[in-house]
């Protein structure tokens, strides 16, 4: 069984391989995505993001594309990072730059409760076929900690493990990720009711 994904990021793509692994499922990028010319993000939710993104790939694939849209959400700032996650602090902005800004946003903030969300929507042929969503809590420490993972990972503290993403081991945070979440229920779902092509 093979799904194909919309992502150029790394370290998404080895995550999602990671949790395919688990289930017999080949995930591998859309066969010549680095030549496509690359989906621009413009709307105003993860799922409607996710979901435009799946379709849009899609188009180029030999069999059923998933995309994902997925960011930090801060309570003391209205939701954002949000679906600006990536480019906080610009375009093709570094995650060093991404988090110093949230870091300056929340200079003096105690309320600090976050939630990482990712959404994936998967397509065929430039229809949506389902979305999943996953939502893992925790709070946004005032210092980084940690060099595995990547994005907002070393910032973000898993209050049950007392740790932050980017203290985890990959495997201990495909446990309790949102990426993870969303991930099973669609491998759940696609194993399931296995689609032809």
């Amino acid at each position: 069984m093979k799904l194909y994904c919309a992502t150029t990021n790394p370290g998404k793509l080895r995550e999602f391989r990671m949790a395919g692994e688990q289930r017999g499922i080949g995930i591998e990028p859309v066969p010549g995505l680095e030549r496509i010319t690359p989906f621009e993000e413009a709307a105003h939710s993860f799922e409607q993001n996710a979901a435009e993104k799946a379709v849009y790939y899609s188009r180029f694939a030999p069999g059923p594309v998933f995309a994902d849209d997925s960011g930090l959400e801060v309570e003391a700032l209205g939701g954002d990072p949000g679906v600006l996650s990536a480019r906080f602090a610009g375009e093709n902005a570094t995650d060093e730059e991404n988090n110093r800004l949230l870091l300056e946003r929340l200079q003096g903030v105690t309320g600090r409760h976050a939630r990482f969300v990712c959404v994936i929507a998967v397509a065929r042929a430039g229809e949506v076929l389902r979305i999943f969503r996953g939502v893992v809590e925790g709070r946004i420490l005032g210092a980084p900690r940690g060099s595995n993972g990547f994005g907002y990972d070393p910032l973000f503290l898993y209050p049950p493990f007392g740790r932050t993403f980017g203290e985890m081991t990959d495997e201990k945070k495909m446990r309790v990720s949102h990426r993870s979440q969303a991930l099973r229920a669609m491998l759940d779902w696609y194993t399931n009711a296995p689609l032809a092509g």
